[in-house]
């Protein structure tokens, strides 16, 4: 049919038939449009200006890899932050129709996919991470585009798409990189369950695992390979040991890990309690590790830093279960208490007045560097009342912490209950059988989502510390997961 032809006969029955979402969708589309209008060009985090410096001078970055920065780097031509942002906030409007067309697809009811894209595209915080000029955005939408993937038929040549997407997601947030053992565990499965014959299950396995495999490690070795050209030293970034040793400052009690003479020196004599938040001891020059010779990145202070973490897990393994349970636990709370400190805690709030100018020596020279990618001034102007309108809407509109654990418990209860109702209703000679195939459909509904959800929310405070832009990437995808749980147990009961 002709696409006019189309438009006229049955664009009327589609809008009818996705009306709910259409509306959901308007209104996310209509409060970035204000939010666009009332914060030009863009909002900064002091993460910015690292991301800026490397796409103007393409080299990898101690801290960070440059997966963002090659993002800028694409825009850069344009010579504007604020398409930059534009392009962010379409990428979190995509996201909501990865989510919704996911459900539909998978056989879910309309009303939970319209339900599950709600918080990505209505969430006050979720505009505001999408303005600000972070990573974050760009990889929560190549996360779900991955999920989103793998929940379709696999193929060889959808599993290396997967691949490609998943190393593009790691060249951007280094937490990517777990996720392709997860998604390969998750070929693998689906390659045994696909083999043809008892005899033929490795071919089927290397079908699915080697061309994922491929597209996913060639482009990290590649990066890998860049940064040791460049530094000497193995890995995406060179900064793991640091965080780990900031991370085990929490609860690193020098007494009990009897450390010797050279890793002495990073120890902290005041208690646990009394310390500050994990990146002070990356960030404040009076930390015992910045306080070090050279700067805080260097290959040896980063084995330094490495081996103190090692021995304070080693030496205390439940005090740091216990530290990162409490890390965790930061992401499931009903308000929203200001952490790590009210510096950060600023940056994701719509500001009322223009933040003062960086203070710290490589953010100065970013700004430097930002003035040329935006040929001009990139000082925040905030234009009322679209400002106004976008801060008191963002003291109303957001996900409660114990919204998302909710979320996040849905699948698996959903999952007990259809267990529970197939026991019951079906003959025993048919049970067992029954059970098997039940949970490996369930598993490839919702449980891709939520593996996935989960391991996001699990790395940061294991490694690094709690952020409450860290969990903005799992919303979305715990919204997935529940919304086809729902699907099973409507279906099965």
């Amino acid at each position: 049919m002709h696409p006019v032809a189309w438009a006229r006969a049955g664009l009327p029955g589609w809008a009818r038939r996705h009306r709910w979402f259409l509306v959901v969708f308007g209104l996310g589309a209509l409060l970035r449009l204000v939010t666009a209008l009332g914060y030009r060009p863009a909002l900064w985090f002091p993460d910015s200006y690292t991301y800026v410096v490397t796409a103007m001078r393409p080299r990898p970055d101690l801290v960070r890899p440059a997966g963002y920065s090659m993002f800028l780097r694409l825009l850069e031509a344009f010579h504007s932050f604020a398409l930059v942002v534009t392009v962010q906030h379409v990428l979190g409007l995509l996201v909501g129709v990865m989510v919704y067309v996911t459900v539909l697809r998978r056989g879910g009811p309309s009303w939970a996919a319209v339900l599950a894209c709600v918080p990505v595209l209505l969430d006050a915080y979720q505009i505001e991470l999408e303005h600000l000029l972070v990573s974050d955005s760009l990889f929560t939408f190549l996360v779900v585009g991955a999920v989103c993937l793998a929940m379709r038929p696999p193929t060889p040549r959808s599993a290396a798409a997967l691949g490609l997407v998943l190393a593009a997601a790691t060249l951007t947030r280094t937490v990517g990189l777990p996720l392709i053992a997860v998604f390969a565990l998750i070929l693998l499965a689906h390659g045994v369950r696909g083999a043809g014959a008892p005899a033929r299950p490795g071919r089927a396995v290397a079908r699915l695992t080697v061309p994922f495999l491929v597209a996913a490690l060639l482009p990290v070795a590649g990066y890998a390979g860049w940064f040791y050209a460049t530094y000497q030293r193995v890995g995406l970034v060179g900064s793991n040991g640091v965080f780990l040793y900031a991370r085990t400052m929490a609860f690193a009690d020098c007494s009990v890990m009897k450390p010797p003479a050279d890793l002495a020196v990073l120890c902290d004599s005041r208690p646990p309690a009394s310390r500050p938040a994990s990146q002070e001891y990356i960030w404040n020059a009076e930390a015992p590790l910045p306080r070090l010779p050279g700067i805080t990145f260097t290959k040896e202070t980063d084995t330094l830093a490495g081996r103190f973490a090692s021995l304070a897990i080693r030496s205390q393994p439940l005090d740091y279960l216990r530290s990162m349970l409490t890390e965790l636990g930061r992401s499931f709370t009903l308000a929203r208490p200001v952490y790590p400190d009210a510096e950060t805690y600023g940056y994701y709030e719509f500001p009322d007045t223009v933040p003062p100018p960086p203070g710290r020596n490589p953010a100065v020279v970013g700004k430097e560097f930002a003035q040329r990618y935006e040929g001009g001034p990139v000082t925040l102007r905030i234009s009322e009342p679209f400002a106004g309108l976008m801060r008191a809407y963002q003291d109303v509109a957001r996900l409660p912490g114990t919204a998302l654990l909710v979320i996040l418990l849905a699948p698996p209860a959903a999952w007990l209950v259809r267990a529970g109702s197939a026991r019951t209703r079906r003959p025993p000679a048919r049970r067992a059988h029954s059970n098997h195939v039940s949970s490996n459909r369930a598993s490839s509904d919702w449980g891709i989502a939520w593996a996935t959800a989960w391991a996001l929310l699990l790395v940061p405070p294991a490694t690094a510390q709690f952020d409450y832009r860290y969990v903005l990437p799992v919303v979305p995808l715990a919204c997935l997961a529940a919304a086809l749980s729902v699907r099973r147990l409507r279906r099965r009961t």
